[in-house]
This record gives C-alpha cells, sequence and structure tokens, in this order.
C-alpha cells in the first residue's frame, strides 16, 4: 500500500504563488507521486484563485460557512478550503487577521476530514501558516491525530507570534502552550512554534539552513529547541521543475538555446538591455531578481555596484524586483545616476525575470541569509553564472569556481558585507574575459541536476522514519 501524505501549504503554483513555497507545493507533490506515494495537497481557496478555470467538486461542509472543495493540478489530488471570511480576498497573506485566517484554515481542513473518503499516514505542514493544524491534532481526538506529522521550515524568520490573550480567545489549551522543560515559557507562543512543537519530526529546506538554525545567529530563541530534536531535524534541499525550466523550450524568452548553443543567449541579453533602456554593449550583464528586503541583501548590492563602477568596472546591470521602498528608492536612483549601467524595473515580471535568466552572464545573490533559494539554480539552468552568499542552500547548490583546476559553478563569497560582495564580482568580472573557460563554467551549471526527483527520495525516508515515530509516540 502506497503512505498517504497530506501536504498542506499556504501556497501551490500555479494556483497562488507569492514566492518559493508556491514552487514547493506545486512542484515536490507532483515528485512525490512519481515516487508511488498517494500524495495530495490542502490550501485556502482563495478569492485571487480562478474557480473558472478549476473542475471543482464540492465534497464537504466544515462548518462556519467553510468547505473543502476538490480539483487536480496535473495528476495532484488537490483540497480547497473556502472560507470566504477568511479567504475570499486578493491577496495570499499579510492581513492583521492573518493569525484567525489560518487558524480557520486549519479549523475547517479538520472538521471536513471525515467526509474525504481518505486518511493520511502523514500530514505535512509547511511554515507558520499550517502550524495550528498541529496544535488542533494535539488537542483533540481526531481522525487523524494518530498521523505521523512532519512540519517544514521554510523561513524561521517568520514565525507570527501571537499574545497570550489571543490563544485564550481562541481556545488553544494550556497544554499545547507548555513549552519544554529548560526553555523559556514565552517559546510556543508563535504559529511557526506551534507546528513545530507539536510534529514528530522537522525538515527544512537545505542542509545548511538546517545547521544554521541550530546556532544563536540564525536560530534565535528556537535554537536551544531544534536542538532538542537530533536526527529528527532534516535538512533537505529544494529543486525546481526542470521540465518547464528549459531554455529550450522556453517561450518566454527571445530566443531559445541549450548548452551546446550558448551564441544564441546572446538575443536575450539585447532583449534585456532594450527593456530596460540600457545600451546594447557586449560588456558582462549582471542580473538580479529578487525581493528588495535587507535579508536579499538589496542594500549591499547597491552599494557595491557604486563601488565598482566609480573604480572603472565595465559591466551593466539588471534589476528586478519589488519591496521596502527605502530600497526600491535606492536603486532606482543608482538607476538615475549610472543610465548605461543600471537598470531597474520595480515590479513583480515573469517574462522579465526569464529574459533576465537566459541574457544575464551573472546572477547577484547577496541574500545576508537564504534557506534555500532558487534563483539560483534557475540561474544554471539557464546558464547565468551565479555570485551568492555562502549562506544556506546557496552554499549547498553553487560550487566555487577554480580557474586552476577549472571547476565548479559559481562565486561564493563569505561576510555579508558590499565591500567583499565588491571583491567577488570583480573576481567573476575577470574570469568572464576568458570566454572558453567561461563557457565551460557555464556548461558545468546547466549540467547540475536540481531536480525534486533528486530531493524526493529524502522525504520518502523522512516520512518513513516520521510514522515510525510517531507509531512509538501515539500508537497506530
Amino acid at each position: 500500500m502506497p503512505v498517504n501524505v497530506l501536504f498542506v501549504v499556504a501556497e501551490m503554483a500555479p494556483l497562488a504563488k507569492v514566492g518559493g513555497v508556491g514552487d514547493v507545493g506545486g512542484s515536490l507533490a507532483a515528485a512525490l507521486r512519481q515516487q508511488g506515494l498517494d500524495v495530495r495537497v490542502a490550501l485556502p481557496l482563495y478569492g485571487s484563485i480562478d474557480r473558472s478555470a478549476l473542475d471543482l467538486e464540492r465534497v464537504a461542509g466544515a462548518g462556519d460557512g467553510a468547505a473543502i472543495w476538490r480539483t487536480a493540478v496535473g495528476d495532484v489530488p488537490v483540497y480547497l478550503v473556502e472560507h470566504e471570511a477568511s479567504f475570499g480576498r486578493e491577496r495570499v497573506y499579510g492581513y492583521d487577521d492573518d493569525l484567525d485566517r489560518f487558524l480557520a484554515f486549519a479549523e475547517a481542513l479538520l472538521a471536513g476530514a471525515g467526509a474525504l473518503g481518505w486518511r493520511p499516514d502523514v500530514v505535512h505542514l509547511n511554515d507558520w501558516n499550517t502550524g495550528f493544524v498541529a496544535t488542533r491534532l494535539f488537542e483533540d481526538e481526531h481522525p487523524w491525530a494518530r498521523a505521523a506529522r512532519v512540519c517544514t521550515i521554510h523561513n524561521l524568520a517568520y514565525a507570527s507570534p501571537f499574545p497570550e490573550t489571543w490563544a485564550k480567545d481562541h481556545g488553544i489549551s494550556s497544554a499545547a502552550l507548555r513549552s519544554p522543560d529548560g526553555l523559556p515559557a514565552v517559546l510556543p507562543y508563535s504559529a511557526l512554534a506551534q507546528g513545530l512543537l507539536h510534529a514528530d519530526a522537522i525538515s527544512t529546506v537545505s542542509p545548511t539552513y538546517a545547521r544554521e538554525i541550530l546556532t544563536p545567529d540564525a536560530g534565535g530563541e528556537m535554537a536551544p529547541f531544534l536542538r532538542t530534536f537530533g536526527d529528527r531535524l532534516w535538512g533537505i534541499l529544494n529543486g525546481i521543475d526542470m521540465q518547464a525550466a528549459d531554455p529550450a523550450t522556453d517561450r518566454q524568452l527571445a530566443a531559445n538555446f541549450d548548452a551546446e548553443r550558448l551564441d544564441e543567449r546572446a538575443a536575450n541579453k539585447r532583449a534585456v538591455q532594450r527593456e530596460l533602456g540600457l545600451p546594447e554593449d557586449d560588456v558582462p550583464l549582471v542580473g538580479m531578481i529578487a525581493r528588495l528586503v535587507r535579508q536579499k541583501g538589496a542594500d549591499l548590492a547597491a552599494a557595491a555596484i557604486e563601488r565598482l563602477l566609480a573604480g572603472g568596472e565595465r559591466f551593466q546591470i539588471a534589476v528586478l524586483g519589488e519591496g521596502e521602498e527605502q530600497y526600491e528608492r535606492e536603486l532606482s536612483a543608482l538607476a538615475a545616476r549610472h543610465p548605461a549601467h543600471v537598470g531597474v524595473r520595480i515590479a513583480f515580471d515573469l517574462k522579465m525575470s526569464q529574459l533576465i535568466y537566459g541574457g544575464s552572464d551573472l546572477f547577484l545573490m547577496p541574500s545576508r541569509y537564504e534557506p534555500c533559494g532558487l534563483g539560483q539554480m534557475f540561474a544554471m539552468r539557464y546558464g547565468s553564472v551565479p555570485v551568492v552568499h555562502r549562506t544556506g542552500g546557496l552554499a549547498d547548490s553553487v560550487h566555487q569556481y577554480d580557474a586552476a583546476t577549472d571547476t565548479g559553478t559559481g562565486f561564493l563569497f563569505g561576510e555579508p558585507s558590499a565591500d567583499a560582495l565588491a571583491a567577488t564580482l570583480r573576481e567573476a568580472l575577470s574570469a568572464y574575459r576568458d570566454g572558453e573557460a567561461w563557457r565551460r563554467l557555464q556548461r558545468r551549471g546547466m549540467a547540475e541536476d536540481f531536480s525534486w526527483s533528486r530531493s524526493a527520495g529524502e522525504y520518502v525516508r523522512l516520512y518513513d522514519r516520521s510514522i515510525e515515530l510517531a507509531r512509538s509516540a501515539r500508537g497506530r
């Protein structure tokens, strides 16, 4: 009999996608089904989801005006939890009542469980948005209460804390809020902590990030708690959909290419230059696609670029993204000062992002921390050489270039500073001048296997282990 897995998540591409979690929700479930698991996905039915484009079947009422609808994305069964008061809105999250909304999601999902005609062996939760599912399964004798619980941390920084008064008002029991011995009493008071506290096993999205969050710098007050998990904390590197992300077939590109036709990338470079009003010069083009926030190193990028241009380096940079106003202003001002070298588009633009992947020579990811990151994987897939901070999943997926041995796939810097970034970018720009060695570097990156099938086998082992742990803790 296949293992039944309910993958509970706030985002699933293409239904609802804000960030990398949406890619995981869409691609990992499909990869796990190819491994023989019966994986189904549950997420809210947001107002932004086009219901007319889906074959929806109402399968359960879920109390308080809620309902569960069934559909499919490819061959992945999907349960969409309807609760109009909470999710009949355009955005996925970012509202003052997000805690109430995702608690309502958890309660509606569990209320309708009996009508699904299917029971999971593993309930796989993702980030804070789903943590209250673990709370309610811990508190109640629910049909799914004996299922193994896995909670994946996509970004520990987003925990969604709540006060004791909110917990009391929403009926969260004192038992669910009991802190492990020797740890701060406030530890359980966040949605993410609830998912972690009541999980049998925890995973995060890269091996290096799994180690980093055990330290005070990256793990903060959660680090001592996470250390108690020992070998029940797994780090599994995320993947990408290699078939969808294929420069040979991507229709968003100005010209398709592969590792044997790298000359044809030039048409994409020219398209990026035209889109951003940059001269169509044959100089190295650096790409950066990111949320413009401190975590992503937007300030480091701006300062490093300014220094390199002042020092006479010849290159262009194409920046695409949106975020905090101060960083949007800083990068836009940089473009105004250097219009022949810096192009900035403050937007989310899928076509433009693909052009940057397919046309840039270098791809910049100076994140101060990065649990996994997908941009560097897409960049390598499209022949753009990454320049990244040595942290989290960036350290796990990019291998330092060594000209002497002609090995590696990119360039890494250790200190999250503008000086270190500028020095590493200067090194990469110098390497670009050796055209033959650069092509070999591009081809090594394009040959990397970032498919989900690589990671799916590790998840299968994690599920098997979590079932053993749950059986030991609760019986079956």
